[in-house]
């Protein structure tokens, strides 16, 4: 860049300064200013390669240039990498085949992704803002440079004790081989620490939700390290809690007083239902074991004849049900139903609500992985009171959980 040609820059650069312009991208003053030190570097680097191997290689020269447009988070620059006759030389600072420069650009679109952005609303808010034209196939590769990183992921170490863990499934669809729309169902588990932190234990694709599948993902937890779990707070699925003591022999369980409650409704009359709701809050709400039993006999006096199936489900699951009476209010509050879990489906839905099919599983997993590591920045504090809650678990199990 000569002398005018730099006074000219500088006039340039002020005048967008001031009027609140990129300096950077395909307009900005400073465009050029990257473009050569992007080649000047190349130059440099071919300088040093080729000084370097004269002692093995006395006839390699310079053999012309490769022209390329290389995608940054400045926006599109024109680079000129220099070649020798030998073909042994390779850049560094913009390497052979890359077209994307800077890890703050990737950063960026893997970001917009994880917010539930499509791949067109993505090309469109780099053209805007960098001036870099991707297509949508550039940036599913982008995206794909996660991946590692969920591999890792799956296959990391846990805790040898969870006290709590929540375990529910949630439904998408997605596009199989063929191109039509089929189930699939995500498996998740949440558990807490001993120090009172959330976090995803794991995530399981298959194509429905059944007890079989869940004994595959406790299985997996157990051999990543899982030892035990002191109580398991699951859904009303049928043989889950077998499943889950078939694997954690000594884990209690606590099916999900909302789902219950939920299934009982449908089969009730509408015009029956707030009545029925009424004393039924009698059962779950009682202060002690004892008292729901009585409770619930005098549902089933009142409802038995007309409601016999709904009785039934709540005396066949009555143990499940009512684990939650042997702890203290703070922990039944916690382990009464499955909200923690249900509650991170609902962030999830948030960012894949715009996602009519999925594509693929992976495609499937990939945005949900990325969901789930933003998610996972909000749980910074422990549950609370858990304090007091660890010890009176402590207290209750022993040997099993020790927090000190």
């Amino acid at each position: 860049m000569t002398q005018e040609e730099y006074s000219e820059m500088l006039s340039q650069a002020k005048d967008q300064f001031k009027s609140g312009t990129a300096l950077f991208g395909k307009d900005g003053a400073f465009h050029r200013v990257l473009e050569d030190f992007l080649n000047a570097a190349l130059e440099g680097e071919l300088d040093n390669h080729l000084e370097a191997t004269k002692p093995l290689n006395k006839t390699n020269r310079r053999n012309g240039k490769m022209s390329k447009e290389v995608q940054t988070e400045y926006g599109a620059v024109n680079v000129d990498t220099p070649r020798d006759r030998e073909g042994t030389f390779s850049p560094e600072i913009v390497k052979k085949r890359q077209t994307i420069l800077a890890e703050g650009l990737s950063d960026k679109i893997i970001s917009l992704y994880a917010t539930g952005q499509s791949m067109q609303e993505i090309s469109n808010f780099l053209e805007e803002n960098y001036g870099a034209k991707l297509s949508k196939e550039t940036i599913s590769n982008i995206t794909d440079k996660v991946w590692p990183e969920i591999k890792s992921w799956r296959s990391r170490s846990l805790d040898a004790i969870y006290p709590i863990v929540w375990m529910d499934a949630i439904h998408y669809k997605v596009r199989d081989d063929n191109g039509a729309a089929v189930s699939r169902a995500i498996y998740n588990i949440i558990g807490i620490n001993k120090d009172g932190y959330k976090d995803l234990l794991g995530m399981y694709i298959a194509p429905s939700e059944g007890a079989n599948f869940w004994l595959n993902v406790l299985t997996d937890l157990q051999n990543r390290g899982v030892q035990d779990i002191l109580i398991a707070c699951v859904d009303g699925l049928t043989g889950f809690p077998d499943a889950i003591q078939s694997v954690f022999p000594q884990a209690d369980i606590q099916l999900c007083i909302v789902h219950q409650i939920r299934n009982s409704v449908k089969y009730v009359s509408s015009k029956h239902q707030k009545e029925f709701l009424k004393e039924l809050k009698l059962v779950y709400a009682a202060q002690t074991k004892e008292g729901a039993e009585i409770a619930l006999d005098s549902l089933e006096k009142k409802w038995g004849e007309q409601y016999p199936i709904v009785i039934k489900s709540w005396r066949d699951k009555w143990d499940n049900l009512t684990s939650y009476f042997q702890y203290t209010a703070a922990i039944r509050h916690i382990i009464y139903t499955t909200n923690t879990v249900e509650g991170y489906h609902r962030q999830i839905r948030k960012i894949t609500k715009t996602k009519g099919v999925f594509p693929s599983d992976a495609a499937l997993e990939k945005l949900v992985y990325l969901a789930y590591r933003n998610i996972k920045k909000k749980w910074i504090r422990p549950l609370v009171n858990w304090g007091q809650s660890a010890q009176q678990l402590a207290i209750k199990f022993g040997d099993r959980f020790q927090i000190m």
